[in-house]
C-alpha cells in the first residue's frame, strides 16, 4: 500500500510540478491554453491508467518499480542530466556532497575472480579490523560475494553508521577464510585524493573527486603543504571529475581570479534562475603559473573552473576535451527519501560560450557513450573526424578565440597512456604476483612480506625500485599461470610498462593507494606534457588581465 501511495503522489508532485514550472521543453506553454494539457487531466491519465494496470494485469504488480521507471522516463525526456533517484541513491547522493560516508573505508578493485581490497583508508573500521591488500571478498552477511561486482561490494558494505556488517575473506598465505564483523562508521571521501612534487617545482594537486563541501579547504592545505616543499608553479588536475557542488567551484577559480571577476553566468526561466553573473569571492589569490589538466571524465563544476581559467588566459588547459555539461541541476526531495535533479537554467563561462554540447539526437545511450574516453583518437583528430565548432566563436583575453556547445577544448592536446588488452592483462597479473609477494609467498622474496600499510602517501626517488632479481621472479610467476594468457614474447615488449605496474602495486601494498598512484603519475604522458606547459603558463601569468 505505501509503495502504491509513494507512486501517485511522486508522479503527481513530478507532474504538476513539471507542468506549473513550465519545463517541458519540447510542449510549448501554449498547449495548455487550449486545453490539451493541464495539471488535471495528465494525473488522470496516470491514475486510471494505474487502475487499469492493477485491475487486469495478469503478474504481480511493484508499484515503486513502475513509478520510479515513469519518473526516469518522463525526466529523460527533457535531457540527459534530469534524473531521479531512489532512496538509496538519494542518500548517496548527499553522502558524495558532505565528503563523508559510512562503511568500513577501503579501496576495492575488481579483478577477473572476484574483488579484492586494493588499499586502506587509515583511520577507519577497515584499518582497526585489520583488513589488508590483497584481502579478496568471499561472503558479506552470508551471501556468497564470489561473483559480485565491485559496486555490489561497495553497496552491502556500506550502511548505516554503528551498524555491523559480517565479512568473510580470503588473505594469500592463509589456508582458512578469516571472518571479521566490523562496525560501520565515517569514512572521509576527499575532493583531492593525492598532491606531491614533481620535477622543475612544479607542484601536483589531483582534484578528482568531485566538488564536495570541502574542496577549497583541501585545495588550501595542499597548496599550502606544496609551497613548504618549494612549489613554483601548479598542476591542477581536473581529469575524471565530475562535477558537484558549484558555490565551490566558484571558490577554486576565487583562488587565481580576483575577487569581483565573474567565473561563470548562470541563465535559465524561472525567476531563481534567471540571467546572474557568480563572481570571484575571497582574498586568497594564488600567483602561481598554472597548468590545468581535463579530460572526458571532467564535466560541469570542473568544465566551469577550466573555462574561466581559459577565458581570463590566466593558465595553460592540457589533455583532451572536456565532457560538455553545461546544464544546471537543482535537487528536489519527493516523498519517502526519494527525490530527483531537474535541469533549471545552463551554465556560460565569463567571455558566454555555453558548455553544454547538443543532446538533440535524443538518445541517452549515445549522449554518453560517444564520450566514453578514447584519448588518443581524441588528441590526435584527423581532418574528418575533427568536431566542427558549434556556436558563436568567442574572442576571450589575449585574443583567443574559442567556440561554445562542445565543453573545453583543451589548449594542448595530450594523448592518455594507450590501454591496451595485453596492458590490461599485465596489470592483473602484477596485482596477482604483488599479492603473493608481500604476504611472504614469492620465494627468496621473503623480506618483502609485510603485515600492515604504513599509510605513507609519498614515495621518494629510491622506493620499491624494481630490479632484474624481481622481475625474473615476475616472469616466472606470469608464464606459470595459465589463466592470464601471457606470454614471454608479450612480457619482452613491455619491460618498462612491466617495471612501473609493479612498482605502483607494492607502493600501494606498502604505503597507500595515493603513493601508488604517484608512480604512475611520474611517467602519465599528459602530467608529462603538463610539465611542459609551465614556461607557457609563466608567460600568461605576466601578461595576465581580467577587464572584458
Amino acid at each position: 500500500m505505501m509503495s502504491k501511495k509513494f507512486g501517485l503522489i511522486a508522479i503527481i508532485l513530478v507532474i504538476l510540478g513539471a507542468v506549473f514550472g513550465g519545463v517541458f521543453g519540447r510542449l510549448p506553454i501554449q498547449s495548455l491554453a487550449d486545453g490539451s494539457l493541464t495539471p488535471e487531466k495528465t494525473v488522470a491519465d496516470y491514475r486510471e491508467a494505474l487502475e487499469v494496470i492493477d485491475r487486469n494485469y495478469a503478474g504481480k504488480i511493484d508499484h515503486e518499480k513502475i513509478s520510479e521507471s515513469s519518473i526516469q522516463s518522463m525526466l529523460w525526456t527533457l535531457d540527459p542530466h534530469s534524473a531521479f533517484f531512489t532512496r538509496g541513491e538519494f542518500r548517496k547522493l548527499y553522502e558524495d556532497q558532505q565528503s563523508q560516508f559510512y562503511g568500513i573505508g577501503v579501496s576495492i578493485l575488481q579483478h577477473r575472480d572476484g574483488v579484492y581490497v586494493q588499499s586502506i583508508i587509515p583511520n577507519t573500521p577497515a584499518d582497526k579490523a585489520g583488513l589488508r591488500y590483497g584481502d579478496r571478498f568471499l561472503e558479506i552477511e552470508g551471501k556468497d560475494a564470489k561473483d559480485y561486482t565491485s559496486a555490489e561490494v561497495s553497496k552491502n558494505v556500506r550502511g548505516e553508521r554503528g551498524t555491523t556488517v559480517n565479512i568473510k575473506i580470503g588473505r594469500a598465505g592463509v589456508d582458512k577464510p578469516l571472518e571479521f564483523n566490523i562496525v560501520r562508521g565515517g569514512v572521509p571521501l576527499p575532493s583531492i585524493r593525492n598532491y606531491f612534487m614533481l620535477r622543475d617545482g612544479a607542484g601536483y594537486v589531483g582534484l578528482n573527486g568531485g566538488f564536495q563541501e570541502t574542496t577549497a579547504q583541501e585545495l588550501d592545505e595542499a597548496i599550502s603543504e606544496l609551497k613548504k616543499q618549494g612549489m613554483k608553479s601548479l598542476i591542477l588536475d581536473l581529469r575524471n571529475n565530475p562535477g558537484g557542488l558549484l558555490p565551490q567551484a566558484i571558490e577554486v577559480v576565487s583562488r587565481f581570479v580576483p575577487r569581483g571577476q565573474t567565473v561563470v553566468s548562470v541563465k535559465g526561466r524561472s525567476r531563481d534562475t534567471q540571467s546572474r553573473e557568480l563572481r570571484a569571492v575571497g582574498d586568497k589569490t594564488q600567483d602561481l603559473p598554472l597548468v590545468v589538466m581535463i579530460n572526458g571524465g571532467s564535466a560541469s563544476a570542473s568544465e566551469i573552473v577550466a573555462g574561466a581559467i581559459q577565458d581570463y588566459g590566466r593558465g595553460v588547459v592540457v589533455g583532451t576535451d572536456s565532457f560538455g555539461k553545461g546544464l544546471v541541476q537543482r535537487v528536489f526531495p519527493l516523498p519517502f527519501g526519494t527525490g530527483l535533479t531537474l535541469t533549471t537554467a545552463r551554465y556560460y563561462t565569463p567571455y558566454g560560450r555555453s558548455l553544454q554540447r547538443d543532446y538533440s539526437s535524443g538518445s541517452i545511450y549515445d549522449y554518453y557513450t560517444q564520450h566514453s574516453e578514447n584519448d588518443e583518437d581524441k588528441a590526435s583528430p584527423t581532418p574528418d573526424t575533427k568536431p566542427k565548432p558549434i556556436g558563436i566563436p568567442v574572442k576571450t583575453a589575449g585574443g583567443r578565440v574559442y567556440n561554445g556547445g562542445r565543453g573545453i577544448e583543451p589548449d594542448l592536446k595530450a594523448p592518455a597512456l594507450s590501454f591496451t588488452p595485453l596492458r590490461y592483462r599485465i596489470n592483473e597479473a602484477a596485482f596477482f604476483f604483488v599479492r603473493q609477494l608481500v604476504a611472504g609467498q614469492i620465494k627468496s622474496f621473503e623480506s618483502y612480506k609485510i603485515d600492515k600499510q604504513n599509510y605513507n602517501s609519498r614515495v621518494q626517488a629510491n622506493d620499491f625500485q624494481i630490479n632484474d632479481k624481481l622481475l625474473e621472479a615476475f616472469r616466472a610467476f606470469v608464464l606459470k599461470d595459465k589463466e592470464n594468457g601471457l606470454s614471454a614474447e608479450n612480457l619482452n615488449g613491455q619491460i618498462d610498462y612491466i617495471k612501473s605496474r609493479l612498482r605502483e602495486e607494492i607502493a600501494t601494498a606498502n604505503y597507500s593507494s595515493e603513493a601508488g598512484q604517484q608512480v604512475l603519475l611520474e611517467t602519465d604522458p599528459q602530467v608529462l606534457k603538463a610539465i611542459d606547459a609551465v614556461p607557457e603558463a609563466k608567460k600568461l601569468l605576466g601578461s595576465f588581465t581580467v577587464s572584458k
